[in-house]
């Protein structure tokens, strides 16, 4: 894994931070928790649907915050709590620990030239664990979400947890250069912007490029190499979704591409759909088997 200049890491923090204020966490559907893991406290947000009974598993999806924010001023951001009401799911926001003074995810093993020693990978599988004991959870529905460096974390539990993980969503946020063993074929959405200044579409020397991601998972799942490509150019901008199908087991490998779009969880709708839906829509198709 590379080592991230100090100017990037100043420039995520910038791109990622917004003003934080407390959120209403006091509903009897919703809690903050802590978990001890390797010595650190850790916290997570939790969010159990109105439909929720003990009789019935549920899907969960995991939402991982950008560098340098807080569940708070993510979830500010990124409520997903009135969809997963409505679609039946539950809902975690897990907080990353400091690197320095600044939240981030260790999305590579805590090796010698890695930054960070966070073993970040068992504190979520501690979570879940966690999670699986007080509540009804569907384990072959366990769904990673991330924008930014949580979409790295996304791509980091797709490679070294995919025994947990169903399918990956990945908003501006890319894989790095660090590879585990999946051991099933890995449904992956994957969002982004053509103008993203932080981690560029195009790659740099320190970031592969969206379309190097791309590929990396359509060889791995099978799928065809030509996408079917629809455009919607109905919204504030141009947005471009590219499926690739028929992968091992059912799986797809999507991507939407947002023309002049920056380093940002999107508000533009894509055929009326939200991003928050669009990812929903699509990790819901599967479990950990492949096409449901």
């Amino acid at each position: 894994m590379k080592n991230y200049p100090i100017l990037f890491l100043c420039i995520l923090l910038l791109s990622c931070n917004t003003s934080e204020k407390e959120i209403e966490i006091s509903t009897s559907y919703s809690s903050k928790n802590f978990i001890n893991h390797e010595g650190i406290d850790r916290e997570y947000f939790l969010h159990i649907p109105h439909s929720y009974t003990e009789n019935t598993p549920l899907p969960l999806v995991i939402n991982f915050h950008g560098f340098g924010q807080t569940i708070e001023n993510y979830i500010k951001k990124v409520d997903m709590r009135p969809l997963a009401d409505t679609e039946g799911f539950i809902l975690i926001y897990p907080q990353g620990s400091l690197l320095g003074n600044t939240s981030h995810w260790n999305s590579c093993p805590p090796i010698e030239n890695n930054k960070s020693l966070v073993d970040d990978f068992g504190f979520i599988e501690k979570m879940i664990t966690q999670i699986i004991s007080n509540y009804n959870v569907d384990r072959e529905r366990i769904y990673a979400i991330g924008y930014s460096n949580g979409g790295m974390m996304a791509y980091g539990l797709a490679h070294y947890k995919s025994e947990l993980i169903a399918g990956i969503a990945s908003v501006s946020g890319v894989m790095l250069d660090c590879f585990g063993t999946t051991n099933h074929p890995m449904p992956i959405i994957h969002l982004h912007g053509t103008l993203d200044f932080v981690l560029p579409y195009k790659g740099s020397s320190f970031f592969l490029s969206v379309q190097d991601v791309l590929d990396y998972w359509i060889e791995f799942n099978n799928t065809e190499v030509n996408p079917i490509v629809s455009i919607d150019s109905e919204s504030d901008i141009s947005i471009e979704h590219y499926a690739y199908g028929s992968g091992d087991n059912g799986v797809s490998v999507e991507h939407y591409k947002y023309i002049s779009g920056n380093h940002v969880w999107f508000s533009s709708k894509y055929k009326g759909k939200s991003t928050a839906e669009l990812l929903w829509d699509f990790l819901s198709l599967y479990d950990i088997e492949g096409i449901r």
